[in-house]
């Protein structure tokens, strides 16, 4: 299939209709991005890439990395992990406070902020290390070492972040956060500040569309069953109170972030990465969505 053709053929359609998304300007750092940039990757498991637009230039991927800390939990914690998460789809804005209130300090999954606090509460634990050892996760999963975190965009998450402390100090008062708060959230900083290209993004998820194995390296880093349940709760809860629709529009276990990127995975298939920055109102890229929609329509390539 000529993916490069494909790909130069859809965003040729999606420019003729109006971008109307906004840049997330809540954090300052990602406000000042080029809100006009494009990229997309698409990556075999035979190894294969094919590239479109600005797809070797990094991005802060925020969110996206969520999958990635809790593949690093799931993987020491297995069922356990369960514990002090839920796996249900949200259904409420990503950093909300009032559905964590009913629900007593327990996330609803792990990919809202919440949730991945709690992973790095988690995390925190579990590491001698944890931002180099996550770091060092990352970096081996993509197979790049200059892969890393973002300061300055750290420090602009930290400096916004009020909402992200209440929802841990209500955690914490429900007796679901076990270690120092502001350790813990250096961490989820740090993570959300970790800065990749589509390709990049394209090769870090491979594992999660070849059963579990990193497919250049054949390291096992989830068995083939939690493969599959990672994938599931990339459907259902990849993308806040958004992921019954796309599921419904492109058909693809994926998680987004609000620097604008997209990666989604079509297990023993292929890992496909866009980023478009502007976001629509409910924090995924607006001409991301859309390009994936027009993709899996036009090459019959979703999972259903």
């Amino acid at each position: 299939m000529h993916y490069e053709k494909i790909f130069e053929e859809i965003f040729r359609d999606l420019q003729k209709k109006e971008d109307r998304g906004e840049v997330a300007a809540y954090i300052p750092e990602l406000a000042s991005v080029d809100p006009n940039q494009f990229g997309v990757h698409l990556k075999t498991v035979e190894g294969k890439g094919y590239s479109y637009g600005d797809a070797a230039k990094r991005f802060s991927i925020q969110s996206i990395a969520k999958v990635l800390s809790f593949v690093m939990a799931y993987r020491r914690l297995k069922s356990d992990v369960w514990k002090r998460t839920n796996l249900e789809p949200a259904g409420t804005p990503f950093n909300s406070l009032l559905q964590l209130e009913v629900d007593r300090g327990i996330p609803r999954n792990p990919f809202i902020n919440a949730g991945a606090i709690l992973i790095c509460d988690i995390l925190v634990s579990e590491l001698d290390n944890p931002r180099e050892e996550m770091l060092a996760f990352v970096r081996t999963l993509s197979g790049n070492n200059t892969i890393d975190f973002n300061p300055r965009v750290a420090q602009s998450e930290k400096e916004t972040g009020n909402r992200n402390y209440a929802m841990i100090y209500l955690m914490k008062s429900f007796g679901n956060i076990e270690n120092e708060i502001e350790t813990v959230m250096d961490l989820y900083f740090h993570l959300c500040s970790l800065e990749m290209s589509c390709k990049e993004l394209g090769s870090t998820f491979l594992f999660l569309a070849n059963n579990g194995v990193v497919p250049w390296s054949g390291e096992r880093i989830l068995s083939p069953s939690r493969t599959k349940r990672t994938n599931a709760l990339m459907q259902t809860c990849g993308f806040y109170d958004e992921a019954g629709e796309f599921t419904f529009k492109v058909g693809l276990p994926g998680k987004s972030g609000v620097g604008g990127g997209i990666v989604a995975v079509h297990p023993g298939r292929y890992t496909i990465a866009v980023w478009s920055p502007r976001l629509n109102s409910k924090g995924n890229s607006y001409r991301g969505m859309l390009f994936l929609e027009q993709f899996t329509t036009v090459t019959n390539l979703s999972i259903f």
